[in-house]
């Protein structure tokens, strides 16, 4: 597949928010700094009961790249990135969540290995480790090792941090793809998914900034009981249903249509 010889308005960013009034105005603020590969900000409130609609409001009246919809009840973060992809227009689209442990300034290196040709989706890795990363709960690393560890061994790859908020598609890959899961199950859902077809999937290091819970982390034990039944259904029950395998067939038939053979460039990554 060739590469992208120029990337001006080549990306859809989406951000899902719940009661992120603190931080959603500089995530905002750092991810227009990006400049023109920006194509459109897709921001999916999912039901905050703080001030942040209000905050996103505010710069989507100013800022005609930032589209915002505001969903009536809390729904979980798959329906809002489902939500978002409905509205996403870019070649490229990656997630970036409303808080600051993930650094926009970062989402070029997370997207180079497909501007060049070479990938049709990016996962930023957290364990990668070439960058900083902030020490926090070991159980939660314990987690995100055994639940990385699950799932390759149903994939047959060997991704290194599932779990991560970096993801980047092709939109050939992503569109598609009719979300289903629950709360945080879209990282699970996704990744087995897209293992599933023949998509060129590599990772790249990122930093992490991650909060504690004093500070608004919002995930739970219970997600990581529901991301081990995700883990079973979508890598073994799902991809019998006939809408999966339709998803499997049009993404490869997709990216067959726009393949070319090209070298790539330069080190891009971890490859999958």
């Amino acid at each position: 597949m060739t590469a992208i010889a120029d990337p001006t308005g080549t990306l859809s960013v989406l951000i899902p928010v719940y009661n992120e009034q603190e931080t959603v105005n500089t995530i905002l603020t750092r991810v227009l700094t990006l400049g023109p590969i920006v194509k459109e900000i897709v921001v999916v409130d999912d039901g905050s009961c703080d001030n942040t609609a209000a905050v996103v409001a505010a710069r989507a009246a100013d800022e005609p790249k930032i589209l915002f919809y505001q969903s009536p009840k809390n729904q979980g973060k798959t329906a809002a990135i489902a939500a978002a992809l409905e509205r996403a227009s870019g070649d490229i689209i990656i997630i970036q969540d409303a808080d600051l442990e993930y650094d926009p300034a970062e989402i070029p290196e997370v997207i180079a290995p497909i501007l060049a040709g070479v990938a049709d989706v990016v996962y930023g890795s957290r364990f990668l480790v070439r960058k900083a990363t902030r020490v926090l709960y070991f159980y939660h690393y314990l987690a995100n090792i055994g639940l990385t560890f699950l799932c390759n061994l149903l994939t047959n790859r060997n991704m290194t941090d599932i779990e991560t908020c970096y993801k980047a598609f092709r939109k050939e890959v992503i569109k598609p793809l009719c979300l289903t899961s629950k709360g945080f199950g879209m990282e699970v859902e996704i990744t087995a998914m897209v293992c599933k077809t023949k998509a060129r999937t590599y990772e790249v290091p990122i930093s992490y900034y991650g909060r504690s819970y004093e500070e608004g982390k919002h995930i739970s034990t219970w997600d990581g009981v529901m991301a081990l039944w995700y883990i079973g259904y979508y890598n073994l029950i799902k991809p019998l249903f006939p809408s999966y395998r339709k998803y499997i067939q049009d993404v490869n038939s997709a990216l067959a249509a726009k393949c070319e053979t090209v070298s790539p460039p330069f080190p891009v990554g971890h490859a999958q």
